[in-house]
């Protein structure tokens, strides 16, 4: 069930800063990181370097001030590349890469804006560790090979593995560890020209003891935790490269539709070598059956064709390759063409004169391609007048060419080629051409209403050329103005009909079109061409398409509309309306745009106002939507301490924003504050009374209290003026505080995932772990350890040291934080900023051993500065440490646990804090503001009813 709880508030208006500004400020960046990684290397020459196992999760987090809240995106750089990711995260806080490989090692760039200044850009190298499998290969002296392969002298073992970093190897005859000068007959060296990547065991003057089992261990010194990898190799008297043969032809001629299996068998080679199938072109076909060396392919077609290679590799010697050729048969793109007589400028074919009918076709392979003449169904044998030749392969492939000498009546018929391939299989391609005295050239004429052509953007449209002769040929378009595709992407459309259908007619196609004839299935003479020109009507296109324009009641407004370009651009006309009702029409005369001034805006004058400017092709339309709503407020996400009045159970909230161009409408005469539980369905409001004008950046404060531990909120904001509702603003409250880029402030009672980016130190003998009361194991040991977190909550977390078995006395466990960067010096003085550092410990338990906390100086990693320590049983209840420290640079903060002599001696931290300042002297932290409660709030945890009254207070 639904329980309220007092929801109290405190609103406060403040101006900070000068000229208007307020908070406004630019954005500042720091990049943190998620733990994962197995080392950071901070500000390395300016950069840091992060470094990651492959396929663990990189996770890296963008932290940003300034006021509006920067937007965040992410981009990366390799070499000279530079690409933005294609998943969601490019423009999130939190760049997440699951399974990262090592292709997407570089450096990664966080770049934050918010208009104010210049972006803040801050980047951070991310290496990508990882160790292949290592390959051993053995090869010979070249120079003392010999047809048996290894009674030579000299014999090379060769180990590679890709690694990063880079790997060392180590190798074993046996079990024994062979190192250089350990054997006179072994030698180990890493070739210049591998720059150290490889390591080589070269055998001299081969012994028997020198056929044994060989092992290459490759190691990257197990950093990021990678293990060793070995690999063995038997070198014995049998050891060989391999040797293979292919029981097929070569090549293999077959038709589209049949089988065919390719067999590769090994004929030597020891180990047995493994056999891999690969094809010159690319990839094996999808279909592609392999078993072992045979290989075969359904159902072949033509783009199976090409050069498949059988490769056996034993990693002795070089690899074995052997391969065939496959052809698939086929037989397509038959065409003709008719040539007159060349020796006289005529292209008509007439009486007497020689006339030469071609034919041509793509055949596969071409030796097999053979032509057959026919003359009205009868075969055709070459003779003195009908002269039947074949042209060159090299000039002109598959074409085949009938010359009839001193045309005669009697030779008017009808010519058929056919093309056949010897193998069969194929079906023939048949080409008929009528010779007659109505056998003439073509002609090329475009009808008069055909040229200009004008039609509108986006309809269909048909260019025209009318062909006349006999045969009608091939008609080719393009383009006749520029050097560009025609609408099918290619630079010329062919055309057996003379029509050219573009849908969909865009502006740019507007200009002139040629159509010309081919000499296919025509005539063999000088290209005849026209040209038709196309004119494509548009809409005039104007700006702005639509804009939104802000204005209180009584104030005046201009709307202005412009033509950027219109065809016809003549007889432009404009109309503008409010809804339905039309305020003003009338036409251009040499201006570009048109405009409409509200003197005095009223309730009814707000709306969307329209400006129709109107061509012969249509219109193109401005709309302005005029309003009175206010912007949406800001909310202020760099408050140094937004967590306050941090109660056993419940926490406190200061919300603060500022409101976006406050002076754009109407004063603000109050907001509406929405609250829930994260996750939850509903909402509770209330409104805040906001008296007198609200200032260009003013800070807004307001107090949300009563809030539940560790719960999650979303709030939203909402702001009210005479106009009604302006735009919401919706964000996120926690209860872990953020960590701020410079730190003035920091708490953390460790309850959210990353555990405020504290880290468990790999040097220790085990780790704290993180705990609530809650969800502990109910085989925990009694009579030690917390029964609740620092503020009593069952449901809260800490940190702390199991001391059970198997943990021994005197092991540590050691928890280091984040670094923190101290906030800038004072210029004109030299003092360090003093800082209050403070938590909460509970030592409890007859075998409790130490607590011990250090100070980590940046640049001083091997030396820890002791700040504080405590030992032996505290007693059942949480004690407070507090200490001033006054850190000149970066620093980090351990917290070591070391294991008494028995079981009963856990040790536990929580809410660690980190204030700009010297500790108070007082045990009682400061006071916050207080005022009345305002409105109640929902949440779905189980508490006793808080009824408060509701009292708002407003200060400026």
């Amino acid at each position: 069930m639904d329980v309220a709880i007092g929801l109290l508030g405190l609103l406060t208006v403040l101006l900070e800063g000068s000229s208007g500004q307020g908070v406004y400020a630019p954005p500042t960046v720091r990049i943190v990181h998620s733990g994962l990684a197995c080392n950071i290397e901070e500000e390395r020459y300016s950069e840091r370097v992060y470094t990651i196992r492959e396929g663990e999760t990189l996770e890296l987090t963008c932290l940003v001030t300034g006021h509006p809240r920067p937007q965040i995106r992410w981009t990366k750089t390799a070499g000279s590349a530079s690409d933005r990711f294609q998943d969601s995260s490019v423009f999130n806080e939190t760049l997440r890469i699951s399974n990262i490989q090592r292709h997407q090692g570089g450096r990664y760039y966080c770049k934050a804006e918010n208009g104010l200044g210049s972006p803040a850009i801050k980047s951070i190298r991310v290496d990508v560790y990882y160790l292949d499998d290592p390959i051993v290969t053995v090869h010979q002296s070249i120079g003392e090979a010999k047809e048996q392969f290894y009674y030579e002298k000299t014999v090379f073992l060769r180990c590679v593995a890709n690694s990063n970093p880079p790997v060392r190897y180590s190798w074993r005859r046996g079990q024994e560890v062979l190192l250089q000068g350990s054997d006179k007959g072994v030698e180990i060296y890493e070739p210049f020209f591998t720059q150290g990547e490889t390591k080589i065991l070269k055998l001299k003057n081969l012994r028997p003891q020198d056929y044994a089992n060989y092992s290459c261990i490759a190691s990257v010194r197990n950093v990021c935790s990678i293990p060793d990898k070995m690999v063995s190799f038997r070198l014995s008297n049998k050891t060989a490269s391999p040797s293979i043969k292919l029981l097929v032809d070569d090549p293999i001629v077959v038709n589209p539709g049949e089988a065919i299996t390719l067999v590769c068998v090994t004929t030597g080679g020891e180990p047995a070598p493994s056999l891999t199938w690969v094809r010159s072109a690319g990839v094996l076909p999808d279909k592609t059956v392999l078993n072992g060396g045979t290989l075969t392919i359904p159902a072949i077609t033509s783009e199976d064709s090409g050069t498949y290679s059988c490769i056996a590799n034993n990693n002795v010697g070089n690899p074995a390759k052997k391969s065939t050729n496959i052809i698939v048969r086929a037989l397509k793109k038959g065409r003709f063409w008719i040539t007159p007589d060349p020796y006289h400028k005529d292209d008509n074919i007439q009486i007497g004169r020689e006339v030469k009918i071609s034919c041509q076709v793509e055949a596969i392979p071409s030796e097999e391609l053979t032509f057959s003449w026919f003359k009205n169904g009868r075969p055709l044998r070459s003779s003195e007048r009908m002269v039947i030749t074949q042209t060159d392969p090299d000039v002109s492939p598959g074409t085949t060419n009938l010359d009839i000498i001193d045309l005669k009546f009697t030779d008017f018929g009808t010519y058929t080629c056919v093309a056949s391939l010897k193998g069969g299989g194929i079906s023939d391609i048949s080409i008929d051409v009528n010779i007659s005295s109505s056998t003439v050239p073509p002609n090329l004429t475009v009808p008069q209403e055909k040229s200009p052509l004008v039609t509108r953007e986006g309809d269909t449209i048909e260019l025209q050329c009318q062909v006349t002769g006999k045969p009608k040929p091939i008609i080719l378009w393009s383009r006749a103005d520029k050097e560009v595709a025609m609408p099918d992407g290619a630079l010329q459309t062919e055309s057996y009909d003379g029509i050219l259908r573009i849908v969909n007619v865009s502006r740019e196609m507007t200009g002139t079109y040629r159509c010309q004839t081919s000499q296919y299935n025509g005539f063999n003479v000088k290209p005849r061409e026209a040209l038709v020109q196309l004119i494509v009507q548009y809409p005039p296109a104007v700006e702005p398409a639509f804009l939104e324009l802000r204005q209180g009641q009584g104030r005046g407004v201009t709307m202005s509309c412009r033509v950027l370009r219109a065809y016809p651009t003549r007889v432009l006309s404009y109309e503008w309306r409010l809804g339905g009702r039309v305020l003003r029409a009338g036409q251009f005369d040499l201006q570009d745009s048109t405009e409409y001034t509200v003197s005095s805006l009223s309730r009814d004058s707000y709306g969307v106002y329209n400006c129709n400017i109107i061509n012969e092709a249509g219109a193109g339309r401005c709309s302005f939507l005029v309003t009175g709503k206010a912007y949406a407020p800001e909310f202020y996400y760099d408050t140094y301490n937004p967590l306050w009045q941090n109660r056993p159970r419940v926490y406190s909230y200061s919300l603060q924003w500022t409101q976006m161009n406050p002076g754009a409408v109407d004063r603000i005469l109050a907001y509406r504050l929405g609250i829930r539980q994260a996750g939850q369905q509903r909402w509770w409001e209330q409104e805040i009374t906001v008296n007198g004008n609200i200032q260009k950046g003013e800070l807004i404060t307001y107090n949300l209290t009563e809030l539940i531990k560790p719960e999650a909120y979303e709030v939203r904001l909402t702001p009210i003026t005479r106009f009604g509702e302006g735009d919401s603003t919706i964000r996120v409250i926690k209860y872990s505080a953020p960590v701020n880029p410079h730190l003035r402030e920091f708490h953390c009672g460790f309850e959210d995932g990353n555990i405020c980016l504290f880290t468990q130190d790999d040097t220790d003998n085990f780790d704290w772990t993180k705990q609530s009361t809650a969800t502990r194991d109910t085989k925990y040991t009694p009579n030690t350890g917390p029964n609740a977190d620092r503020t009593g909550s069952k449901e809260g977390f800490y940190m702390y040291i199991e001391t059970s078995r198997p943990r021994l006395e005197g092991e540590k466990a050691r928890l280091v934080s984040p670094v923190f960067s101290v906030a800038p010096k004072n210029p004109y003085g030299a003092t360090n900023t003093a800082y209050c550092f403070s938590f909460y410990y509970h030592m409890y338990g007859q075998h409790i051993g130490s607590l011990n906390v250090y100070l980590r100086l940046k640049g001083q990693t091997a030396i820890e500065n002791p700040l504080w320590s405590s030992s032996g049983n505290k007693g059942q209840h949480w004690n407070q440490a507090r200490v001033n420290i006054n850190p000149p640079t970066s620093f980090q903060l351990i917290f070591e646990g070391i294991r008494g002599p028995g079981i009963e001696g856990d040790i536990a931290i929580d809410d660690v804090s980190i204030v700009e300042g010297e500790c108070m002297k007082s045990d009682q932290p400061a006071n916050n503001l207080r005022s009345g409660a305002v409105g109640p709030l929902a949440h779905i945890r189980l508490l006793p009813l808080l009824i408060l009254m509701s009292v708002l207070s407003h200060q400026r």
